[in-house]
């Protein structure tokens, strides 16, 4: 291999550097309109160049003014004839112009300063004028012209591209950087494999950012257009880039080869009330798989609500105790890891396993005890909270971690545990609490290999679902009564009020009163401000079937398991995302009672909201579902901004352009294979483009072989 410092450029190509000067050193951008690209994300030329029109303004030149048809947007040669001041309060400048052939056009100022206009419209001069178009008494007038050009300049074009904009600039201050910033733009080698830019008919870089600012039909702005198409997959290729040097980076590193007999989980199955399905088994072969290899495993499970992830993990994790080592599953909360333990608890002690959490509200003795126990190797498996990494928790010999995710991504995370330099560190499984669709899959995890369960265990029962509107609430809690009057348990979800989680608890105890003054003891409430024991109680008191009815806020919503729970009505459900309402749905039919959810929602439902409910009516199918949630509301929603850790693409657009992903993920892991070191001629071209898109996780990689 070649030495760190011969394969990691020592820094930034100066090929670049002059997109990377401040966005103040190109024409007409001072320090406030500085402020408002700043806003925008716009601080270089480079973010400048990949900040990328979003509309056009068609302009029809035309040589008479005979020949507009107003309303109209058109470019015309005219000569000034006269300047009209203002006749009273209110009233317009107005300058008179001819186009030689007889035809008058009266250009028309609100407010103007006259030595100025005197300056740009001389009287007897020709000018370039353009904008919209409109007639007036018969006469065609152009109110403030967006154009006023010299007789020799170059007219706008007849398709006009429209930046983006915030508070403090204008199109023409953003065109005319914009314009400056494409000519520092160098023409650098070439990244693409030629064989995928001829079959895609894609332009070299250069000509894609010519393209791309210079749209001349509606049709340039789609992300199908070559130009845009081309910068998109360069974003793409270098993000996927990254993700496959860290994979490559934690494969290299050595791991423990973990092989188990088997005989710790033929007893788990051997309890089970039906074999595992088809895509369980897979799963476990291909972790199994994954840990015997000496390298270190780093996969993702992705399964949709009720898949049976848990006793996949639960296999995994008997591996690693039947190859003489132990294993943690980590969970994002406290409730999350306590759910898991009482569900994993079964399990181990058909194993005949030793389980044990480790959470905050674990203090004192019984804390010391655990961490003795486990650093000593009397603890097979630990659940806990991401807490579990903490410097005093030492595991005797850790050879497995599953890290539950529910949506809380990073991977920038991943790159960072890949770089810590362990001597031996544990193989890593990743879960995500619902299906996400493959391009953010391919976004967030491009550096895991994937396992996905697409088959429900058979004990699993289809859920009726019926959206109803809320002046049918006396009838909808009539039907529950009768429902647990037979003996059934329903959980009885209430609103999301955005304001606070302190309305979301005024909402939850109105209806909480409502239904225990109708029903009596039998019903309970659960919500994230209890204290810990006092839900705990309520939870424990629906799962024994003291407590018939559970109404919630939405800390129900991921790992709790009721088999005996057959109804779910969610209050306000058009307030909730899909994937939310999906995992509440998945909360019951988990037992032998046909099971029903009820979308309670307030008239009238916005399209949104309507297509929103609608789509939990047609489908159970976690990974539709996710689709068509990420077409509703963006990447960056779908997965909360803020947290998820997904990366800010300036051109590249995951729900339109999702193959795009695919893609450059397989073109990104075969030209590592070709090119390892990135030493040949497209790896010298790769090198630049992670400089360009500031791919710095990549670099450090490569830097460190």
């Amino acid at each position: 291999m070649a030495e760190p410092d011969r394969i990691a450029p020592k820094g930034r190509p100066p090929v670049l550097f002059p997109l990377f000067a401040g966005v103040e050193t190109l024409p007409g951008i001072g320090p406030k309109a500085a402020e408002a690209l700043s806003n925008m994300g716009v601080t270089r030329p480079r973010d400048l160049i990949f900040t990328l029109p979003n509309a056009g303004v068609t302009r029809r030149a035309v040589d008479r003014v005979a020949d507009l048809r107003a309303p109209e947007i058109a470019t015309i040669r005219v000569s000034v004839t006269r300047h009209a001041a203002p006749t009273g309060r209110g009233r317009p400048y107005r300058v008179i112009c001819a186009d030689g052939q007889g035809g008058d056009l009266v250009l028309v100022f609100f407010h103007p300063r006259r030595d100025w206009l005197e300056q740009q419209l001389p009287v007897g001069q020709t000018r370039i004028v353009s904008g919209k178009v409109e007639l007036f008494d018969g006469i065609a007038q152009m109110v403030h012209p967006d154009h006023i050009l010299p007789e020799n300049a170059a007219p706008p074009a007849d398709y006009e591209p429209v930046y983006p904009l915030s508070a403090g600039i204008t199109q023409r201050q953003i065109g005319k950087a914009a314009a400056a910033a494409l000519e520092r733009a160098p023409e650098l080698g070439e990244w693409i494999d030629p064989e995928l830019l001829r079959r895609e008919g894609w332009p070299d870089w250069q000509t894609a950012l010519s393209l791309a600012h210079a749209p001349r039909s509606p049709a340039d702005l789609s992300p199908t257009a070559p130009g845009r198409a081309r910068l998109a997959y360069d974003e793409l290729f270098a993000h996927q880039i990254t993700l496959a040097l860290a994979r490559r980076q934690s494969r290299r590193r050595k791991g423990r080869q973990s092989r188990g007999d088997g005989a710790l989980r033929a007893r788990v199955l051997a309890g089970l009330p039906w074999p595992p399905t088809g895509a369980q088994s897979r799963a476990v072969a291909e972790i199994a798989a994954d840990m015997a290899e000496p390298m270190r495993m780093n996969r993702l499970l992705q399964g949709d609500v009720g898949a049976g992830k848990t006793l996949v993990a639960m296999l995994s994790l008997l591996i690693a105790v039947e190859a003489g080592g132990q294993g943690v599953l980590m969970a994002p909360t406290e409730i999350l890891a306590r759910q898991h333990l009482r569900a994993l608890m079964p399990l181990a002690e058909a194993a005949g396993v030793r389980i044990e959490a480790l959470t905050g509200r674990d203090k004192g003795d019984a804390r010391s005890n655990i961490l003795t126990d486990l650093a000593e190797g009397r603890i097979d498996i630990l659940v806990g909270t991401h807490a579990v990494f903490q410097d005093e928790v030492r595991f005797a010999d850790l050879r497995l971690a599953v890290v539950d995710e529910q949506h809380r991504f990073g991977v920038a995370q991943r790159v960072k545990l890949a770089a810590k330099g362990e001597a031996a560190p544990p193989d890593v499984l990743v879960m995500t609490a619902t299906p996400i669709p493959r391009s953010l899959a391919l976004s967030q995890y491009g550096d895991l290999d994937v396992s996905v369960l697409d088959e429900k265990p058979p004990g699993r029962q289809p859920i009726t679902t019926v959206m109803l509107d809320d002046r049918r609430m006396d009838e909808i809690v009539d039907r529950v009564g009768k429902a647990i009057a037979s003996g059934a348990r329903a959980y009885w979800v209430c609103p999301l009020v955005e304001e606070s989680e302190l309305s979301d608890l005024t909402a939850a105890e109105a209806r909480f009163s409502a239904l225990r003054a109708r029903f009596g003891d039998p019903v309970r409430m659960v919500h994230g401000q209890m204290p810990a024991e006092e839900r705990d109680a309520a939870m424990a008191d629906f799962a024994a079937g003291r407590a018939q009815i559970l109404v919630a806020t939405t800390v129900i919503e991921v790992g709790v398991d009721v088999p005996e729970a057959s109804i779910m009505v969610i209050e306000r459900a058009e307030s909730f995302g899909l994937a939310q309402l999906h995992q509440l749905r998945g909360r019951v039919g988990r037992g032998q009672a046909a099971s029903s959810c009820v979308l309670m929602y307030h008239a009238p439902l916005s399209e949104t909201g309507a297509k929103r409910l609608q789509t939990l009516r047609e489908t159970e199918d976690g990974f539709r579902i996710a689709e068509v949630d990420l077409e509703m509301r963006g990447a960056g929603d779908l997965i909360g901004t803020a947290q998820s850790g997904l990366p800010r693409f300036r051109v590249a657009d995951l729900e339109r352009q999702a193959g795009l992903m695919q893609m450059a993920q397989r073109d990104a892991r075969a030209f590592l294979e070709r090119d390892p070191e990135m030493q040949g001629e497209r790896g010298r071209a790769v090198r630049v483009l992670l400089w360009l898109m500031e791919q710095d996780q990549a670099i450090h990689l490569i830097a460190a072989g």
